[in-house]
């Protein structure tokens, strides 16, 4: 499957409507659904790839910061929100994580404390492999999606978090005195 077939999906999922990303997981599910099994199987492997080119330490440290502690599933989470905001958001994001200082929701949730987070975007294949022929999505082998928890920076670094990510800690991190 080719890049622009994969984000073919997502943005037909939120075209012309706001979207929360349940509703962007369902439609996109529904969208594959209409599709061979075996495109549905390549569009799977394909969010694979979104998710290995995502799964930076700084980007897990954005997401650290914004939703006040991510752990393996909830930086994956957080990664299923970006996706279903779209192919710019992730390529933002990736290259600069610290650029989602600049998106309003997330300038928001430093002082609301909303958590951002789309476990179902990750499931879309599996949603749709299972619409489409009653039977769950068949199991290949799954590439490693992000860096091993012990091979992280300390996120409660304030000082290395600063360094790395200055505008979102500016939002999430108290002021030194």
């Amino acid at each position: 499957m080719r890049t622009d077939d994969f984000w073919a999906v997502i943005s037909r999922a939120t075209a012309d409507r706001p979207a929360s990303p349940a509703d962007v997981a369902k439609r996109a599910a529904a969208d594959l659904a209409t599709r061979d099994p075996e495109e549905i199987v390549a569009w799977g492997r394909h969010l694979d790839k979104v998710m290995v080119a995502s799964g930076t330490q700084d980007l897990w440290a954005a997401a650290y910061l914004i939703n006040g502690g991510v752990g393996e599933e909830g930086f994956d989470s957080f990664r299923g929100w970006l996706i279903a905001h779209g192919r710019d958001a992730v390529a933002r994001s990736v290259k600069s994580p610290d650029s989602l200082a600049d998106v309003a929701v997330v300038q928001a949730a430093a002082d609301t404390g909303a958590v951002f987070e789309a476990e179902e975007v990750l499931s879309i294949a599996a949603d749709a492999y299972e619409q489409a022929t009653g039977s769950p999505l068949p199991e290949g082998e799954r590439p490693v999606t992000r860096p091993e928890v012990g091979d992280l920076w300390d996120f409660d670094n304030e000082e290395e978090m600063q360094r790395r990510l200055p505008k979102l800690s500016a939002l999430f991190l108290a002021p030194p005195d």
